[in-house]
């Protein structure tokens, strides 16, 4: 660990002590899963003991030799949990002590028992459908997400007045939210309609804040959507700038596939980050690699190392551990690198712990890392 790292690390630390003691309330919305985490069978021993395919290239080499024959895998599920982009950023930010708000597919007449735990904690929840269901086949070197989303056709504009009311009781919902966050747009068919109409109803009953609140978007994995569908999504975000401060969260995948659609030419992040930044126009563009995060935030770029972790305990959510962390770090208004560190080291406790910190957890987590302990 260099100098620089070990003195910002301390910053961060400094900081969330002073912060402890935060008041904040966000809405988070809007998809919901059941999320199996499981593991895939390499060997078997015996009934209860077995070895799992530890690397998704060796899956991807059964695969391929399959075809033009069959193959028989075994799945294991080593645990089921509440998923979703943002049941677990929401869960995360929880945690931390935000008032938390949440919106979306927990549930259809009640809430759903996966979400009871996060639902109990929360200030107010509102379920607007069923959730969907996503098989997780976890790897040392990442992550499969298989879902099953049909029921999440629902989640309509129309649905959200149902529920919430109308436009201009949205607003007054809005009036104390120092973050909104709406995740999961890929999976969300009719998400763009509900970010227009929030842009075209509510927008027009909300005040011009001096300091706007922020809004946080994870497209999550947007690769099977068209060019034209993104491109409308992108566009979207952008005017959500009149009323909030965007920031949009990606991972490096997904980075270099915006770009692509942006018919940006760039192999490394730094370039391609701040182009798509710029040609975004939006408040911050946060990007987390496995192994570092980035952000462009007006107008200047920032990078950070991670605590890395080679063998993670379980790594589906440790991306929204990252957002909740920066998103959280940014509502209290830390600066672009403590943000950053705040969001690695979430998602380095959760991947190591198999669940998000506290406050005191993490000034704990900061001090080991300090130390050389993790």
């Amino acid at each position: 660990m260099t100098d620089t790292q070990s003195s910002s690390i301390r910053a961060l630390h400094a900081a969330l002590e002073r912060h402890k003691n935060f008041h904040l309330s966000m809405i988070v919305g809007v998809d919901g899963f059941i999320d199996e985490i499981i593991h895939v069978v390499d060997q078997r021993q015996d009934f209860d003991h077995f070895t799992r395919v530890s690397q998704i290239e060796d899956l991807g080499g059964r695969i391929i030799k399959a075809s033009g024959l069959s193959a028989n895998f075994e799945l294991v599920v080593q645990q089921t949990k509440l998923g979703g982009n943002g049941p677990i950023f929401s869960n995360a930010l929880i945690e931390y002590g935000v008032r938390l708000t949440y919106i979306g597919a927990i549930g259809q007449a009640g809430v759903h028992p996966v979400f009871q735990p996060m639902a109990e904690k929360a200030a107010m929840v509102y379920p607007l459908c069923e959730p969907g269901h996503t098989d997780a086949l976890e790897f040392n070197d990442g992550k499969l997400m298989l879902g099953k989303i049909t029921r999440l056709n629902a989640i309509t504009w129309r649905r959200f007045k149902e529920v919430l009311g109308a436009p201009p009781k949205m607003a007054s919902l809005l009036g104390d939210c120092r973050l909104m966050g709406m995740e999961n747009w890929t999976m969300i068919p009719h998400m763009s309609e509900i970010w227009r109409g929030f842009i075209e109803e509510v927008f027009p009953f909300m005040p011009d804040a001096e300091a706007k609140p922020l809004a946080f978007f994870d497209l999550a994995d947007p690769e099977k959507r068209t060019k034209e569908d993104i491109l409308e999504a992108l566009q979207l975000i952008g005017l959500f700038q009149k009323k909030f401060e965007a920031i949009l969260g990606l991972n490096e995948k997904e980075l270099y596939e915006i770009a692509a659609v942006l018919d940006i030419e760039s192999s490394d992040l730094r370039s391609a980050a701040q182009a798509v930044y710029d040609k975004l126009g939006i408040y911050c563009l946060a990007v987390h690699p496995v192994k570092e995060a980035v952000c462009c935030l007006r107008g200047q770029y920032f990078q950070a190392d991670g605590p890395y972790c080679a063998r993670p305990v379980l790594t589906t959510g440790a991306g929204d551990n990252f957002n909740a962390g920066f998103c959280l770090a940014q509502a209290l208004g830390f600066s672009p690198m403590n943000s950053l560190l705040l969001g690695v080291s979430t998602s380095g406790y959760y991947v190591r712990h198999g669940k998000s910190p506290d406050i005191a957890h993490m000034l704990i987590f900061l001090q080991n890392w300090l130390a050389g302990g993790v």
